[in-house]
């Protein structure tokens, strides 16, 4: 069998700021897309909300018929 080596914290710490930098790079690349989808779907929402209201007050319209006597 082999000896446990010993762990030091600059090996703990260099392990950490690997990791770290690899999730920031990945997160920097797909932040674009996120904001994109998001304001996309804030977009759609609003068109749906505007399109449902507008038919809503359709059903609701009063029709008033004024005649001459």
């Amino acid at each position: 069998m082999t000896a446990p080596t010993r762990v030091s914290r600059d090996d703990i710490e260099n392990r950490l700021r690997a990791l770290q930098t690899g999730v920031t790079d990945r997160v920097e690349a797909t932040k674009g897309k996120i904001i994109a989808g998001a304001a996309a779907a804030g977009v759609v929402l609003l068109v749906i909300a505007f399109l449902l209201g507008k038919r809503k007050g359709r059903k609701k319209t009063t029709i008033v018929e004024i005649r001459r006597v």
